[in-house]
């Protein structure tokens, strides 16, 4: 069975590597399989434990799809027993990006549909090339938007996170930038570029400093702003 996750290192002149992990199932626009779930996990878990690496891109291949939801064919088998199975792998591959101690930047390249959104929800900046296309047309097939969706409102608020998900209709990559979904739209030719803007500021910071904000600010999520104030103190001092 091939590989549906690849890896690759750049070392960096100014310091330190750069992980790139390319989901690679073209044929299927990228979907979350099982397989693929697994592997994904794998993969930014071993990442995770390099000392070295300053930044993560994660992709889709193929030029069609960063992640074009979940696979159809596996979505289709589920029932109310291994429903929870599926998701919860959904949700780790969310997660392992969540937790990563260094920022991760989700590149992306036409569809990013339902559970691809939620990945890409997941990283911390996202740059999306002009024809992308984004949604979360799960209520479309009698299913509620569910898993990494929670963290919509922070990114586009709710009245945004109520539309794509009660509509279940598609918004092209000019809004997802507007709403604040992506940071960064580039024509295709230039999506390399755009990735690399973010990159370069960020493996010339100090790298404990990268990884002590990153983890600061998933605390802050949780937290009162008094809370959040006394948990930077203490990380800075």
């Amino acid at each position: 069975m091939a590989e549906l996750i690849k890896t690759s290192w750049v070392e960096r002149a100014e310091g330190g590597k750069v992980a790139r992990v390319v989901i690679d199932d073209a044929r299927r626009l990228n979907a979350m399989s099982r397989q693929m779930m697994t592997e994904f996990v794998a993969a930014i878990e071993a990442i995770s434990l390099d000392d070295d690496c300053r930044c993560v891109i994660v992709e889709g291949a193929g030029g069609r799809a960063f992640v074009g939801g979940a696979n159809i064919f596996e979505l289709a088998e589920l029932n109310k027993a291994t429903a929870r199975a599926f998701l919860t792998q959904v949700h780790r591959c969310c997660d392992a990006l969540r937790r990563c101690p260094v920022p991760v930047i989700a590149k992306i390249d036409g569809y990013c549909i339902g559970a691809g959104m939620e990945l890409a929800a997941a990283a911390d900046l996202r740059v999306a090339s002009e024809t992308s296309v984004f949604g979360m047309p799960e209520v479309a097939i009698g299913l509620p938007s569910v898993v990494e969706a929670s963290l919509f409102p922070g990114l586009i608020g709710w009245g945004r996170t109520r539309q794509i998900m009660l509509t279940g209709e598609n918004i092209d990559a000019e809004t997802a930038e507007r709403w604040g979904f992506v940071e960064t739209v580039a024509p295709k030719a230039a999506l390399e570029r755009a990735v690399e803007r973010f990159v370069l500021p960020i493996v010339k910071a100090g790298p404990r400093a990268i990884r002590s904000q990153k983890q600061l600010m998933r605390s802050w999520e949780a937290m009162s702003p008094v809370d959040a104030a006394r948990a930077g103190i203490d990380a800075l001092a």
